[in-house]
């Protein structure tokens, strides 16, 4: 039975989503007395969009987290149903991993982690208000009752005055017909700057009623790993997704009753995703395409329902019916859950800092979709770091926050408090200036080592990760030292491999580099020590891109050489030699470094360069002082 060792909280959590689950496991785990506190027990990390996690950037984020000394990870390897590397005919930068969960399952695994964590009280509760005391916050109420705290994580979702729509039919509601949160989104109105964004999910069937015939089959891949850098494989009879399409005939149902949706007839005013667009959207959007993809996907082993990716739309019951019955193998489709949009409020992420703080409200942290972002593990990966930084502020240690060239969680964060968003933000690997080196699998090597600092990895997986990256080296260094000479029988292997022949002596390295040629092709030049294939992929990628990986290196120190450089609280509008935007813009703004101000609109190189000038006069009336 849980025991709090006080009636006052270090850390209150709101909210059981993605982001409240990693907030509230960070902050017991660097042992803080938490209290997570949600509206529905049954719902903890409820999958209320697609049941699957990953894809491009999205599984960069997972396995951060991961490396981190998060959840996600390891709660999808448990409870998958499939799994599947996309993008392998392209490079390790987008090649990304996505499995598909069992929904239920993965709710429940996750629960019984936050039950078994030592100092973490999982209950039901809704808050109606902060507590808020000269800037800084003290805990919550509910119903009037006050719960006292260090600090507060808002991890709400997309629950705040929340408004779901079917047509012309709106009623208010969370997700999958849950409260929502109503007062606390009028008490966070008094506090902070709110902003209306849409979201929506396609309708659920039953996979009984398809036709796969008519569908393309979506395989499973065998993987001697997954998300979590723990997992060294798994067993699972995967399951099948389906692919199908849309056709003309469909987007001919869909545009006759375009005012029939909520999106078109004005009834939503919030902004939707622009990467994750509605039906609706898309056939308006692209008039000229004959058809978009739909990815029919099971929602867990002992359920009938299946998500129809592709295909949010707010359109009427009877629509959705009708225009589903046009695509292949959905003929005699049977409705379970009809698709809908929601909209509902979230914060401005300009209110926040780079360590996801509140910048007006001390203690006061946020994460995941009420930032203004879509997607689970974009919450995820918010609500970790949100965690970490509660955890810290309640124990008065020095915040933590990640940079552009470290992590996509550091991309994430950046983006979102120095540029803002006006519509719901989505990872994508072209937001990340350094995707070469933010690779899916070398996250444990940018990040391990900090989650260990913090507490977050153990002692022995942390040893364990050194000795994988000692043995990469290792191995590195050896297959560049390895001579082989151009012999007769080395030319023939070469021949066989479809690669040219040398002329003179080369390197097994040299050989790798070559893109015809693999890790398992050296074994016909010299002997190749058995390494596991998380080991071989790091060692191939090493030495493949090392040209690429150095130039790319050069990069980041130049930009770290800029981005390490703190600026103190200043007076902006008393920096001669700023433009008047620039001044408005860093008061408002308030960036913690050089590099952050850099990427703040509306800031331009000039303005950079007075700061600079200004640091350095600030540094030498130091030194006479």
């Amino acid at each position: 039975m849980y025991q709090p060792r006080s009636e006052r909280f270090d850390v209150i959590v709101i909210g059981a989503g993605h982001a409240g689950c990693e907030a509230a496991l960070a902050a017991a785990r660097m042992n803080q007395e938490v209290l997570l506190l949600t509206m529905n027990i049954d719902n903890v990390a409820l999958m209320p969009c697609n049941p699957s996690i990953g894809g491009p950037a999205k599984a960069n984020l997972v396995r951060e987290i991961d490396a981190l000394g998060g959840e996600m990870g390891r709660n999808i390897d448990a409870t998958l149903m499939q799994m599947r590397m996309l993008n392998t005919r392209k490079g390790p930068a987008v090649q990304a991993l996505r499995a598909q969960a069992d929904r239920k399952l993965y709710q429940r695994r996750m629960k019984e982690v936050l039950e078994l964590t030592p100092g973490l009280a999982l209950k039901e509760g809704i808050v109606d208000a902060l507590l808020v005391h000269d800037g800084v916050v003290e805990g919550v109420s509910i119903r009037g009752e006050q719960i006292l705290a260090k600090t507060v994580i808002l991890a709400t979702g997309t629950y705040l005055r929340s408004q779901i729509f079917i047509g012309d039919y709106s009623y208010a509601s969370g997700p999958q017909g849950q409260h929502p949160a109503q007062a606390l989104g009028e008490d966070l109105e008094r506090w902070l700057p709110l902003v209306r964004f849409k979201t929506g999910t396609p309708p659920r069937v039953n996979l009984q009623s398809l036709d796969y015939k008519e569908m393309t089959i979506q395989p499973g891949n065998e993987f001697f790993y997954g998300f979590s850098f723990e997992t060294k494989g798994y067993d699972v009879e995967q399951v099948p997704c389906w692919l199908t399409y849309t056709n003309e005939e469909s987007h001919r149902v869909i545009q006759e009753n375009l005012q029939r949706s909520a999106m078109y007839s004005g009834a939503i005013k919030g902004v939707g995703p622009r990467y994750c667009p509605s039906i609706e959207s898309k056939i308006v959007q692209f008039p000229d395409r004959k058809g978009h993809q739909v990815f029919v996907e099971p929602e867990g082993w002992n359920t009938a329902e299946g998500y129809l990716s592709g295909l949010s739309t707010s359109l009427p019951v009877d629509v959705q019916l009708e225009f589903l019955q046009t695509i292949p193998g959905l003929r005699n489709v049977e409705i379970m859950r009809a698709g809908y949009a929601i909209e509902y409020d979230c914060l401005d992420p300009l209110a926040l800092n780079s360590y996801l703080q509140v910048k007006s409200i001390a203690g006061l942290f946020a994460a995941g979709q009420i930032n203004g972002t879509s997607g689970y593990e974009e919450a995820a990966a918010q609500g970790l770091i949100a965690g970490i930084n509660a955890a810290l502020f309640a124990q008065n240690k020095p915040l933590v926050t990640l940079d552009r060239s470290q992590a996509y969680i550091g991309v994430l964060i950046d983006d979102l408090v120095i540029k803002g968003t006006q519509e719901p933000y989505r990872m994508m690997t072209s937001r990340a200036e350094y995707r070469l080196f933010l690779r899916q699998d070398n996250a444990d090597q940018r990040l391990t080592e900090i989650g260990h600092q913090l507490g977050l990895i153990s002692e022995e997986r942390f040893q364990g990760f050194q000795e994988k990256w000692h043995q990469i080296g290792q191995e590195v260094d050896r297959l560049e030292k390895t001579q082989i000479g151009a012999t007769s029988a080395v030319n023939e292997a070469l021949v066989a491999l479809d690669s040219a022949p040398l002329g003179h002596g080369a390197s097994l390295a040299e050989l790798l580099r070559r893109p015809e040629i693999s890790y398992f092709d050296l074994a016909r030049f010299a002997t190749v020590p058995k390494l596991t294939k998380e080991v071989h992929d790091a060692v191939a990628i090493s030495i493949k891109y090392a040209g690429y990986l150095k130039k790319q290196l050069g990069a980041i120190e130049r930009f770290r050489r800029v981005e390490e450089r703190a600026l103190p609280p200043l007076n902006y509008a008393q920096i001669h030699g700023l433009s008047r935007e620039a001044q408005e813009k860093l008061a408002r703004h308030q960036p913690l470094t050089l590099g952050q101000a850099s990427r703040i609109s509306g800031v331009s190189p000039a303005d950079i360069s007075v700061l600079m000038i200004h640091l350095q006069q600030l540094q030498a009336n130091l030194v006479r002082e």
